[in-house]
């Protein structure tokens, strides 16, 4: 059977063995014939697509770095200009990896405001920040201009109380 004909069928079924109870049927042929155009049309519309003709407005706002030295000078800036900065995959409310994320829900758990960059949005930031700190990993974190570390430290930090403490000395500033 051509493919439309098993979907319809199958959408048929379906939606009996969903709608009706199973000692119940679809009382007569014209309602089968009703679902199963229905299926046919949307299984044979051509697909819609979003115009590409949208303002400049709500166009994402990334800023491009190029270079290293101004890859290296945005760090400085992030991490003089935030007392609490991270850098890591993806952002606090859609973290994109799980050491991303520890970091992230520790920091939320310690009611700490902090400010982050994606850096899968930055490669060069990305290199950039592995050598600032001379730590090869990422998600990596700031307090107050100073490295504190990566997710182990932080979640070793948080574990004893030495993070509630550094950020307690924020929240004073």
């Amino acid at each position: 059977r051509p493919l439309q004909n098993i979907a319809s069928s199958t959408f048929h079924h379906g939606m009996t063995s969903l709608l009706f109870p199973s000692t119940v049927r679809v009382a007569s042929l014209a309602t089968r014939n009703l679902l199963r155009s229905h299926v046919r049309s949307i299984n044979t519309s051509s697909p819609r697509f979003f115009s590409d003709e949208s303002h400049s407005d709500f166009a994402p706002k990334r800023k491009v770095v190029d270079s290293k030295d101004e890859a290296m000078n945005h760090i400085k800036d992030h991490v003089e200009n935030n007392p609490v900065m991270l850098y890591m995959k993806g952002n606090p409310s859609q973290p994109m990896c799980g050491f991303s994320a520890t970091v992230v829900g520790i920091l939320q758990k310690e009611g700490a405001d902090f400010s982050s960059v994606n850096v899968l949005d930055y490669p060069s930031i990305r290199e950039g920040v592995k050598e600032y700190s001379s730590w090869p990993t990422i998600p990596q974190l700031y307090v107050n201009a100073e490295f504190i570390g990566g997710c182990d430290i932080i979640k070793q930090m948080h574990e004893n109380g030495e993070l509630s403490e550094l950020l307690k000395e924020v929240k004073k500033e």
